[in-house]
């Protein structure tokens, strides 16, 4: 019965989301109160509970996911996005130009959402192209694989922030294992692009998406790479001083790390050294970018926090007992956390609503699974993140700005996009898997 209803929730999240274009806050919530329901529980037990579920899952990112949010904002805003882009651009070098245009949407994805990423560089895909004379197809699959990459598995992009919370992942590993897993991930893409770019055509009948005008930033390379290289670089120095053997000693060194590498705390240096970056730009436009950015922000805590109450509901039965998962290794429970996410993902189209709905399927698996340490936990995160990669295609958003801003149809976005993705989460699941046994 219980199982029974695990399925008929998760179609429901689907329905809604795909059929009538519910919003995921709803339909999340709609799906916990019918699994308490369902499931047996009291009226008031159900709200306790999905009261605290939401709760406890933002108390610790609600902040985290705001701040990351106003960094992306602000490197698009003043143009950054683009002179970090030409920065890996020059020190690849021209030659190199699809790995450098594949590299420089894994830095900038990791604030900033793919959509606006490929959108705001897709104008300097077609200028590289007609100076190398590679064809641009080339450039926009090599692009789009690249901003996919980190989407999925580098904080602070809400969705690895949110499963990190739901499963409650340490979120200095997940950023340092993810980044690990996104790079391999990101270059297999740009292989994809060399081998299956230069059959791809454009469309000569298609309407062409306009580009967004590039801005001429006076802001220097050195400024740009500020704001996302001091949060990952605290975030990572508070889990080396905490790993269990305690590298640096329990003294001073390690308690300012371990404050300064707060998620919080880090985020918030990295908005500062984004601030930084908007000095001449004139108070009232900036207070614009802060609003966008908090309107932005507030719907992904929304989500996050449905997908908790969500999890806090099914955590209140024994999916193992049920499903008969007590001899499941380690492995195994990668590869379900993989499955499940790349079903989610196909079925509605959305990764962040992908993460969340499988985080909280699979958190209360993870000692089922063997999956207990905090390396296992954060592995398990990059997982689901792998399964929410595989595949984008019509229903994703994604697909249509990849297709449209690239000026190819839908059957040659289908066989250059999204198989690509599909490669993608394939090899995103064997670096895990890898890192899981070695480490």
């Amino acid at each position: 019965m219980e199982l029974l209803v695990l399925g008929v929730v998760v179609l429901f999240i689907i329905i809604a989301t795909v059929r009538f274009k519910m919003h995921p806050v709803f339909s999340l919530n709609l799906a916990a109160v019918a699994s308490g329901f369902l499931l047996g529980l009291t009226p008031q037990d159900i709200m306790v509970t999905i009261t605290e579920g939401f709760g406890k899952t933002l108390s610790g990112i609600g902040l985290v996911i705001a701040f990351g949010t106003v960094i992306g904002i602000y490197l698009e805003k003043t143009g950054s996005t683009q002179v970090l882009a030409n920065s890996i651009l020059k020190i690849i070098g021209l030659k190199r130009s699809p790995l450098a245009i594949n590299l420089a949407g894994f830095v900038i994805s990791i604030p900033v959402y793919c959509d606006s990423g490929f959108i705001i560089l897709s104008s300097l895909n077609k200028a590289i192209s007609k100076k190398t004379g590679i064809p641009a197809t080339v450039f926009a699959i090599a692009l789009a694989t690249g901003l996919y990459s980190a989407h999925v598995f580098v904080p602070p992009t809400p969705g690895p922030l949110a499963a990190a919370a739901i499963m409650e992942a340490d979120l200095g590993l997940v950023m340092t294992l993810g980044l690990l897993v996104a790079i391999p991930v990101s270059i297999s893409g740009y292989f994809w692009a060399r081998f299956i770019g230069k059959s791809l055509k454009e469309d000569e009948t298609a309407e062409v998406m306009e580009d967004k005008k590039e801005i001429v930033s006076p802001v220097k390379p050195f400024q740009a790479f500020l704001p996302l290289l001091v949060p990952i670089v605290l975030i990572a120095m508070k889990s080396l001083v905490n790993y269990p053997t305690y590298p640096l000693g329990e003294g001073v060194v390690f308690k300012i790390m371990d404050f300064l590498g707060s998620p919080i705390i880090a985020l918030l240096a990295g908005v500062f050294f984004a601030f930084s970056l908007g000095r001449k730009t004139p108070s009232k436009e900036k207070q614009e970018w802060v609003g966008e950015a908090f309107k932005q922000a507030g719907a992904i805590v929304l989500i996050t926090g449905a997908g908790g109450a969500f999890g806090a509901i099914l955590r209140t039965i024994d999916i193992a007992a049920i499903i008969n998962l007590e001899s499941s290794s380690g492995v195994g429970g990668l590869l379900i956390a993989f499955v499940i996410a790349a079903f989610l993902k196909t079925a509605q189209g959305s990764s962040t609503v992908a993460i969340i709905t499988t985080s909280a399927i699979i958190a209360p698996l993870l000692e089922t699974f063997g999956l207990l340490s905090i390396t296992d936990k954060a592995l398990a995160v990059l997982a689901v993140g792998a399964g929410a990669m595989t595949v984008s295609h019509i229903n994703d958003s994604y697909f249509w700005v990849v297709s449209q801003f690239s000026n190819i149809n839908v059957k040659t976005a289908l066989r250059g996009h999204t198989l690509g993705t599909l490669l993608q989460g394939i090899t995103g699941i064997l670096v895990i898997l890898v890192l899981y046994l070695v480490l």
